[in-house]
This record gives structure tokens, sequence and C-alpha cells, in this order.
């Protein structure tokens, strides 16, 4: 789209700039690094983009205190346990081109902010919107996305893509790992766990992978391209 604007007698046609909203979700900071990437990759590309927080009322603690905490906190989101958060502000229910809502896995299903904030704000965030799920896990997150699609399309939204990273290593040390360091150990600095686990989260190639993304999705909104033909499943995305 173009505007036109006045300055000094002469008229001055510029490109208007897609507007994008990160919605967003991180309990141990995975998601935002991801995030951070594919925003500088928008914004390479001009695109206007603003990022928001949902923060919950009682805020988790990374890691939990315990072996027998984080057992309990696996329990009670595989019965995707709500979380309530705070107001959401005015800017999140603006007009955006593009609305991408980022956030883990928990025991199958989005997080217990997002379920919160799509029972309450979920319409009204939504409705008539296109909205694209950026979605870190341990690995299984097709339940999530089939969820989260569903639900988004009954606020009415349009889900026409999806992005999902996954913690690049191997089973069963994949599992083992995470579980252990949301338990605040520390297994990559066992001598036996950090042969086949050096790494909590996602790896530099993978939020290189993620700017890439950016590039290529900025280029679809400012060409209009729809964000349906574009190619999110990589060696490194969507395992």
């Amino acid at each position: 789209m173009v505007a036109a604007a006045e300055e000094s007698g002469n008229t001055i046609t510029q490109e208007k700039k897609p507007k994008v909203l990160f919605l967003f979700y991180s309990f141990s900071g995975q998601t935002v690094g991801v995030m951070n990437r594919l925003t500088a990759g928008l914004k390479s590309q001009g695109v206007e983009v603003k990022t928001e927080k949902l923060w919950p009322i009682t805020p988790l603690r990374f890691p939990f205190e315990s072996i027998y905490t984080t057992v309990k906190m696996m329990v009670i989101t595989f019965f995707r346990y709500r979380m309530p958060i705070k107001e959401l502000p005015d800017v999140c229910f603006e007009d955006f081109d593009l609305i991408i809502l980022a956030g883990p896995t928990w025991s199958y299903s989005p997080s217990g902010p997002i379920l919160s904030m799509l029972d309450r704000d979920g319409e009204a965030l939504f409705k008539n919107k296109m909205v694209l799920p950026l979605i870190s896990c341990r690995g299984y997150w097709r339940m999530h996305w089939y969820g989260l699609r569903n639900k988004l399309r009954k606020c009415g939204a349009s889900v026409p893509n999806l992005i999902v990273f996954s913690h690049p290593h191997k089973e069963p040390w994949r599992t083992v790992g995470v579980f252990l360091r949301l338990a605040g150990r520390h297994p990559e600095r066992s001598n036996f766990m950090g042969k086949h686990y050096d790494q909590y989260g996602h790896s530099k190639k993978q939020r290189d992978e993620a700017w890439r993304f950016g590039l290529i999705l900025g280029e679809a909104l400012n060409r209009n391209t729809p964000i349906s033909e574009l190619n999110f499943k990589t060696p490194l995305a969507l395992p």
C-alpha cells in the first residue's frame, strides 16, 4: 500500500511498512532466543515489529526448586493448567498485518499463560486476524499445534502456517536433559550425560535459521505473498 505526504509544497510518496505483533510467553528463555532472531530478520526487511510479553500474575521461577516440583508441574500442565495473566496493553488490540504467537510446549499443549490469554482475550485479539504460531519445544509439538490451531480458528483467526523449533538432541537424552535442567540440575556438566546432552535449549544454528525465516517472512509481507507458501520445514526446524 502507498501513502502520500505533503512537505514544503511537494508530494512525497512513501510505502506503508507491514506491521507485525509478537505476542509471547517464555519460561526458560528459549522462545525469546529464536524470537529475537526472527524479529531481527523481519526488521531487516523494513517490517515494523511490536513485541509484548504475557506476564503471569504469579510468575514461575526457572528452574524449579526440585525434582518433585518439576514432576508436579508436568502433571498439572498435562491437564492444560491455566495460569492467569495480567491485562494486555492496548497496543495488542491494534490492527496488524500479522500476529506471531510464540511460546513453549508444556506437556503436549500450549503454556498456561497462553491458554489463559486465549480464554480471556482470544476473540478480541485474533478475530479476522492472520496468526502465525511459533512453537519452542522438546520435540512433541503436534498436539500443541492441533489444539492451538483449533482454538485460534474458533476465535476467528486464519492460521496459514507455523514455525517449530525443537531442542536438537536425540532421545532419550533430550527428555532426560530437559527434565534435569528444569529441576535445577546441570546434566551438560556430567561426564556421562555431557557426551549425549551438551547444551540446554536451541542451538546457534537454529537461532540463525530463525533469522533467515524472518527474512523470507518479511519479503512475503512486503510483496503480499501468501504466508502459506513459505517453507518453514527445514533440517533445523519442524523435524
